[in-house]
């Protein structure tokens, strides 16, 4: 595991449009200094600036993606680019957005590790600080659950079920290193119904999804992309995804397990909020195994 902080080497941009809102955006990450954190800020039309840090404390409602802002300033679908900081080791940027919604692009978190192994990573002449997860703590909504556990590594064990052919029963389970994210979760795309598209385009939502950032399941059951799914469980790589970029908004890296069954956006961000209003659960630790 990593003992120092790391930043990027340069600067990296991302323009495209949100998944959601399909307003065209542009995305700016700075490297930033030792103890800074992952800050994001939104830059109005005006050129007023509203800055978040990313954690619990300043995330949104956690449906449909994760979401950080206050009252109406939001900044919205941030766990595809928050997994790949997560899954990078990066510690300290300044993310600057001129929009609500961060880029889709073709729906992964490969963009973003593609960039940052291009930018380069520097490691920083301080401390790494994590949670250590010391006792198990478990939030549950109907048959799904979350939960994080004790470990001596970063590790995601993750299982989905849904009602459609092309879906089933999928689990998965990581240590969360650069490599294997890259690999083997990265790539996996966003997905969703066609049967749910008029229902959430009625209420403003998916209004950017396409076939080239979104694997769409038909109304007769079947994946609708052309070049199909990144693997036969590309499903549950995906939510794997969301739960590493998810669980980022603790503010640190953790040492531990997080364990999900059914699970998505709000029951990740309950967990994530459940273990931080209990810290005799957690320790903050420079040391690792």
């Amino acid at each position: 595991m990593q003992r120092f902080q790391s930043t990027l080497k340069k600067e990296l941009s991302f323009h495209g449009a949100g998944v959601h809102g399909a307003r065209p955006v542009t995305l700016v990450i700075h490297p930033a200094p030792v103890d800074h954190g992952i800050v994001f800020t939104r830059i109005d039309t005006a050129g007023e600036r509203h800055s978040f840090p990313r954690d619990t404390a300043h995330a949104g409602p956690a449906e449909l993606c994760t979401t950080l802002g206050a009252g109406d300033v939001r900044i919205e679908t941030i766990e595809h680019l928050m997994a790949a900081v997560a899954a990078c080791g990066l510690d300290n940027l300044a993310i600057e957005i001129d929009g609500p919604e961060v880029p889709i692009l073709d729906g992964s978190s490969a963009p973003y590790m593609q960039a940052f192994a291009t930018a380069g990573i520097e490691e920083q002449d301080a401390p790494r600080r994590y949670i250590r997860i010391v006792k198990p703590i478990r939030v549950e909504a109907g048959a799904a659950y979350a939960e994080f556990l004790p470990a001596d590594t970063t590790r995601f064990d993750i299982s989905i079920a849904f009602d459609s052919p092309a879906i089933g029963e999928q689990h998965i389970a990581f240590e969360l290193t650069r490599d294997y994210f890259a690999r083997e979760i990265a790539p996996a795309r966003t997905f969703g119904f066609m049967k749910d598209v008029e229902r959430l385009r009625a209420v403003g939502l998916a209004q950017g999804a396409t076939l080239e950032n979104s694997v769409v399941i038909g109304l007769d059951g079947k994946v609708m992309n052309e070049d199909g799914l990144m693997a036969a469980d590309g499903f549950v790589r995906h939510k794997a995804l969301d739960a590493v970029g998810d669980t980022a908004l603790l503010g640190r890296p953790f040492i531990g397990l997080f364990r999900s069954c059914r699970g998505g956006h709000a029951l990740n961000a309950a967990a994530v909020k459940a273990l931080l209003a209990q810290p005799d659960h957690y320790e903050i630790t420079e040391k690792f195994i």
